[in-house]
């Protein structure tokens, strides 16, 4: 038995597994994205975002490490201890992550796979519309044409809760209400906060803000103070400057890690499979620099494409090496023989799918 939340994958999805992740390394070196590769090992940190979800181990010295469990922070990590603060920088990277727990349901395991993108040292709307345009050609190299972007302003939820005067553990109540877009409830707490007036009503049109284009015209009658109309500005910037074909859903409401994410943050999903598939934003200040990005989830993306059932055949089966040889120098997939049996190779090729069988003098009847 292997550990629960890990898994085999074998032909053909492992196959699969590595044409999606090529095709993603391909796609963003295309658009500038250079690769870096992190450590598995990271210092334990308890103030890591997922510090309580962390499988922690102790080497010899007695320091307390833990599994890489996101990329995001390891990314921030190397961009401080590399000093890499002069300029902006675009960087890729792919690989395996580890969580001590995983929640129950599809695609959630304790083992998995991420791929992403990250621009660090630089803030801007254009910055910000070029990874949603990038997010949407992953999503499109996937084969995943029906999936949608999402895409909120968590600055937006954090300067209008500020603008209450509460202290946090207040904040979060509210935060919390509108992340689950429960009207009544949050009328409630405001009242139960003595929030009232403008401050209040903005509030409270957070959680029916989602839709298209008009969701910002809709923003923009709200009685808003100066921060929260910068945090539109911005947002119609980015908009502003996506290409035709990229529709995306605005959710004003999302206020998930609004104290992380320091302007947008996006996820993408299709109509039939209930988890994000990719996740990112803006989060400048990390390692003092301006830095924003995404990452997706290889297991969730092919789950929702749908497995793979069958694995493409070689196209011959060669009865020797110099055959074999020859073959491979044309570009075939070929697999050796490994008998002279030719009814058993001959067997073999029909349960393999293999329409030829070639040897030194030409082609051997099927």
């Amino acid at each position: 038995m292997i550990p629960e939340g890990t898994r085999y994958h074998l032909p053909p999805e492992a196959a699969a597994r590595l044409v999606l992740l090529e095709r993603w390394r391909s796609l963003f070196n295309s658009w500038g994205y250079d690769p870096v590769e992190l450590p598995a090992l990271e210092g334990f940190d308890p103030g890591h975002p997922l510090a309580e979800r962390a499988f922690k181990l102790v080497d010899k010295s007695g320091r307390v490490l833990a599994l890489r469990s996101e990329f995001t922070t390891a990314v921030m990590r190397m961009v401080a201890s590399e000093r890499l603060q002069d300029r902006l920088y675009r960087f890729q990277y792919a690989g395996k992550l580890w969580l001590r727990d995983s929640e129950v349901g599809l695609g959630r395991m304790r083992e998995f796979v991420q791929a992403g993108v990250e621009a660090v040292g630089a803030s801007s709307p254009r910055l910000d519309a070029e990874l949603l345009e990038l997010a949407w050609e992953a999503l499109r190299a996937a084969e995943l044409p029906g999936a949608r972007l999402e895409v909120g302003m968590p600055a937006l939820v954090a300067d209008l809760l500020a603008a209450t005067g509460l202290e946090e553990r207040q904040r979060a109540r509210l935060r919390a209400a509108i992340e689950r877009k429960n009207t009544p409830e949050l009328a409630e707490l405001l009242e139960a906060s003595a929030v009232t007036g403008d401050v209040a009503r903005a509030i409270l049109a957070l959680p029916d803000l989602y839709g298209g284009p008009e969701v910002l015209a809709a923003a923009r009658r709200l009685p808003l103070g100066e921060a929260a109309r910068r945090d539109l500005d911005w947002l119609d910037e980015v908009l502003n400057a996506l290409p035709a074909e990229l529709e995306v859903l605005l959710d004003l409401g999302l206020a998930r890690a609004y104290d992380y994410y320091s302007g947008i943050h996006f996820r993408a999903y299709t109509p039939d499979f209930g988890l994000p598939l990719l996740g990112g934003g803006r989060y400048d200040g990390a390692a003092g620099v301006g830095a924003a990005g995404f990452a997706l989830g290889l297991e969730r993306v092919l789950e929702a494409r749908g497995l793979p059932r069958e694995l493409n055949a070689p196209d011959v089966l060669a009865c020797d090496a110099e055959t074999a040889r020859s073959l491979r120098a044309q570009g075939l997939r070929v697999e050796l023989a490994w008998t002279d049996d030719p009814d058993e190779l001959r067997a073999y090729a029909r349960a393999r799918g293999i329409g030829r069988i070639v040897g030194p003098q030409g082609e051997v009847e099927p």
